[in-house]
């Protein structure tokens, strides 16, 4: 059975209906502290583990949030695969507001350097991301939004802007004339991160608004996004307890061998302190110690 780890977005602060609950407590990892305290437990018979994104209360900006601390420690408790619940905007009018959308393609559009490599330092990585989303979770989660009434959209391309300010008008209707389907600010770098920690990873996107583009559509504002976000929230845990149990049956994720052949640094030139940080993410790889 595997472990399925779930970051909560806005909105999303606790998973209710989990049991033997455990809150862990990371002081620390090699990346610094996680946004916040990772929540342990068992739900259907699955072992569980959520994390609140931007912190319980919503403490931390989109641009300030560890990714990389977050997405390490997940795999250092064991974590299989990770189910991300997002906030998101629409550029498509086909994509209404309270709809949920699956996206299997990303672009990146950060500009402050949020750090979207565990390979620093002395050890390079090149991971594979023409498909950046695990194809085992994105079935699941799109059969869990139909069991659940929801309406889906099972695929689409998700643009993770900077923020936290909104996009101009004249940013959303470049993005429109690139075909991109909706917009955030989170899930790029969580993607790289978990494809580089051989984690499985999928987003299911709440949408919450038609951004800006919308001639005669309400202004965003984030009264409108959590409005619309707090009635969602209910329906994402509903998908999630469909789409927990199934995930948790899964034999073999597509993602489980990403750095297989990604590693490109000679092992005997990796510096010991690194070889030491990164044990749970390459020590599989690494020549047997003498």
């Amino acid at each position: 059975m595997k472990k399925i780890g779930i970051i909560g977005g806005s909105g999303l602060y606790q998973l209710e209906g989990i049991e033997h609950v455990q809150d862990v407590t990371i002081v620390d990892t090699p990346f610094g502290q996680p946004s916040d305290h990772f929540m342990v437990g068992v739900l259907k018979g699955v072992e569980v583990v959520f994390l609140a994104r931007h912190g319980r209360g919503h403490r931390i900006s989109p641009s300030q949030i560890n990714y990389r601390a977050n997405i390490f420690e997940m795999k250092r408790l064991g974590v299989d695969a990770i189910i991300s619940v997002s906030a998101c905007g629409s550029l498509k009018e086909g994509i209404k507001p309270m709809d949920f959308v699956v996206p299997d393609q990303f672009i990146d559009r950060t500009n402050r350097g949020r750090e979207a490599s565990f390979f620093t330092d002395g050890i390079v990585a090149h991971v594979s991301l023409a498909e950046p989303v695990s194809p085992e979770l994105t079935a699941i989660l799109i059969d869990s939004c139909k069991k659940a009434g929801a309406t889906v959209h099972g695929q689409g391309t998700y643009i993770n802007m900077e923020g936290p300010q909104f996009s101009t008008k004249a940013e959303s209707r470049l993005y429109r004339s690139w075909g991109v389907d909706i917009i955030g600010m989170t899930n790029m770098v969580e993607a790289k991160l978990a494809r580089e920690a051989e984690i499985a990873y999928a987003t299911l996107a709440a949408v919450t608004d038609y951004d800006c583009w919308y001639e005669g559509h309400e202004e965003v504002t984030v009264e409108m996004i959590i409005q619309n976000l707090q009635k969602n929230v209910a329906k994402a845990k509903e998908i999630l307890r469909f789409a927990i149990p199934q995930a948790g049956k899964v034999e073999k994720f597509r993602d489980a061998e990403a750095l297989k052949n990604a590693l490109i640094t000679d092992s005997h030139m990796i510096p010991e302190q690194k070889k030491k940080e990164l044990e749970v993410l390459i020590g599989k790889y690494l020549p047997a110690k003498v």
